[in-house]
């Protein structure tokens, strides 16, 4: 899928300036940016007619092997690259310089669901992790009963939906419940649903997660709360009460994570607390980055991808976002580190 747009400054070029720039700007990546790209290609159109960016929602795993091979010149996702990945070289950036990773989306991951005679579902880490390991398979089962005093839930076999392809998402879901549930969920966060042999089902994509939900019979599944759609949304117990996502909750917990150790200043990945017990947070939450060069071996590029990443993570890009795809729009605070990361992509 390609996206036509146009690259533009910090705030965006003003309506009456003539922008500049042109070229071609390739990028891949999340497809839980796909709505937030397809806007914030919209607005660049507009002010810089000459250039064409284009993003492919290929997931976050596929985005950052793209961006590492040389083969796009940034790439969304929503893990941040490994101690592994950055120890290598990045093929479309200048030997021996840096990169630079900036937070630009911030969503909530909802649990979505379709099961007959339900509309309303409580879950909590421990059913979540049983359900997806494969431990819980019905309905009815007493866990599930537990939480959901008043609900009459079916006696039927419960299919569970995750990724098929490697995924940011998937690795927030899994470091999510293996954080909260780690007497349940005993596996590592990675991209890779680490419970192939689980009875359930796989899908490509966030789009593949969402349809097999939607069209299949007692289903759940997880995907970036922007696609979520007229599918039923599980409340997440956190401390005592069960919480609905919402960007407000979301922002939350990431203003008050802190910062992953040891990284370069243009590093801005983040260490999400998923233990929160204060209800006014939703812990099941994704970052989504944007990874770039400091410096690119085709300097043409350089300009075009300070100036789009530039105004995806400014206020009004940020907004824009917020408006499309339900996003949290980045603190002030977070702002101003990522608007000095972003000075130093030439």
């Amino acid at each position: 899928m390609l996206f036509s747009a146009c690259a533009s400054n910090e705030g965006g070029a003003p309506a009456d300036s003539e922008s500049t720039l042109s070229g071609t700007l390739d990028g891949a990546g999340a497809s839980s940016q796909d709505s937030a790209q397809q806007a914030w290609v919209a607005a660049f159109q507009i002010e810089n007619p000459d250039v064409t960016i284009n993003y492919e929602p290929s997931g976050s795993g596929a985005g950052r092997e793209a961006f590492i091979a040389g083969g796009v010149s940034f790439a969304g996702t929503d893990s941040a690259l490994s101690d592994e990945e950055i120890a290598g070289e990045f093929g479309s950036c200048v030997a021996d310089t840096g990169y630079v990773q900036v937070p630009a989306y911030i969503s909530p991951i909802a649990v979505i669901f379709n099961v007959e005679g339900v509309e309303e579902l409580n879950v909590d880490a421990t059913v979540l992790a049983g359900i997806f390991k494969g431990t819980i398979t019905t309905w009815d089962d007493a866990a599930i009963v537990a939480l959901n005093e008043g609900v009459t839930l079916p006696s039927a076999p419960i299919t569970a939906v995750h990724r098929s392809d490697d995924s940011g998402t998937t690795k927030n879901f899994s470091d999510y419940l293996g954080k909260v549930a780690p007497d349940v969920w005993d596996a590592e966060a990675t991209d890779t649903f680490p419970y192939p042999d689980a009875k359930g089902e796989a899908a490509q994509g966030t789009s593949g997660v969402v349809s097999a939900v939607t069209d299949g019979t007692n289903t759940i599944g997880y995907a970036d709360a922007s696609k979520a759609g007229d599918l039923g949304v599980a409340k997440l117990k956190v401390g005592d009460e069960f919480v609905s996502y919402s960007p407000e909750a979301a922002a939350a917990v990431v203003d008050g994570s802190p910062a992953v150790e040891g990284r370069d200043a243009t590093d801005l990945a983040i260490k999400l607390d998923r233990n929160t017990t204060d209800p006014t947070h939703y812990p099941l939450v994704l970052v989504s980055y944007i990874i770039a060069c400091q410096e690119y071996t085709d300097a043409e590029v350089g300009p075009l991808v300070h100036d789009y990443v530039a105004y995806l993570t400014s206020e009004a890009g940020q907004a824009e976002a917020a408006s499309s795809a339900g996003a949290a729009p980045l603190s002030s605070e977070l702002s101003a580190k990522v608007a000095t990361a972003i000075e130093s992509i030439k």
